[in-house]
């Protein structure tokens, strides 16, 4: 109305003379907001029951798992068939190492490869390797492990935590090529575009341009990587086994013997017919999972920072 009167008074027309605002109240009598209405509440409905099984698992983890929590767990070994207490420490840490590991050797290789993917998107053999790191996310693990067995384990010897890593890396090795791809795609034009035209050379570019701006969306990839290989049993079966000793010996590390992960002992405890070690399954899944929330929780916001900074 107020709108009205100062069109009115300067002399000019209503724009909104011939609209009948009570059209566009909202009524459910109405077909269209009645509809609106339901397909909105059944898309809350299914988002709700989907979200079900998700809260379901985690409270089921933490009403078993809490109550066998504890720092011995973190710092003792795992029991023996009718042994009490115990815990899973050196799971923790054969964990820990094998991931960090897998990224080390991953990590070079796929920011490598999402560069020369990014600076020669149209090529052949680029999209020959996007369509090979397209199929490897879908690679079933245990394949990976079938694939570290032969290389590493019958190699060398033995079952250790350098072929756990090795099996986890060809696991997280698609992820980060295509994230770190898409990373340095999404860094804007004009930023390579000033560096050029200030006389940078292309590796000048890449390297003090293009992947410092990436680097939040590269650590995504990363992250996201981590979090899928950490949950991986089948191919730490097949490679790094499992040990009820640490992994840090007489001043330093066996890496080139089994080595004890989360996701195997609780393979290997969850089946057996004794409370404690069945108890101590139940622990070792709320760890496992509450690493892998954190690593996916670090990867959203180191997302979100890239898409403010974009």
């Amino acid at each position: 109305m107020a709108t009205a009167n100062l069109n009115s008074k300067m002399g000019m027309a209503d724009p909104f003379a011939g609209v009948d605002f009570g059209q566009l109240e909202h009524s459910l009598r109405r077909p269209r907001t009645l509809m609106d209405f339901l397909l909105n509440g059944l898309v809350t409905a299914m988002t709700l029951s989907a979200l079900v099984p998700l809260f379901s698992v985690i409270w089921m983890l933490a009403w078993r798992g809490g109550k066998r929590l504890s720092v011995g767990v973190f710092t003792q070994l795992p029991p023996s068939a009718m042994e009490p207490g115990g815990g899973f420490g050196n799971a923790i840490l054969g964990t820990l190492v094998m991931v960090g590991f897998a990224v080390a050797f991953t990590v070079p290789v796929g920011i490598m490869t999402a560069i020369y993917l990014a600076q020669n998107r149209h090529s052949k053999l680029a999209e020959v390797v996007r369509f090979a790191a397209k199929v490897l996310t879908g690679f079933p693990s245990i394949l990976a492990g079938v694939f570290a067995y032969g290389a590493i384990v019958l190699t060398t010897g033995g079952y250790s935590a350098l072929a756990g890593a090795v099996a986890l890396s060809i696991l997280m090795l698609p992820t980060i090529v295509l994230t770190s791809e898409d990373a340095i795609r999404m860094v804007p034009s004009k930023m390579k575009e000033a560096a050029i035209g200030m006389g940078a050379t292309p590796t000048q570019t890449v390297w003090m341009v293009l992947l410092p701006t990436a680097i939040p969306g590269i650590l995504t990839g990363v992250m996201l990587a981590v979090a899928r290989a950490a949950g991986e049993t089948a191919p730490l079966l097949f490679t790094a086994l499992f040990s009820n000793y640490w992994l840090w010996s007489h001043g330093h590390a066996q890496l080139m013997r089994p080595t004890a992960s989360l996701a195997v002992l609780i393979y290997n405890f969850a089946g057996v017919p004794f409370e404690n070690q069945v108890e101590l399954a139940w622990a070792a899944a709320l760890v496992l999972v509450l690493l892998v929330l954190a690593a996916n929780l670090i990867g959203r916001s180191l997302s979100g920072r890239q898409v403010q900074q974009s």
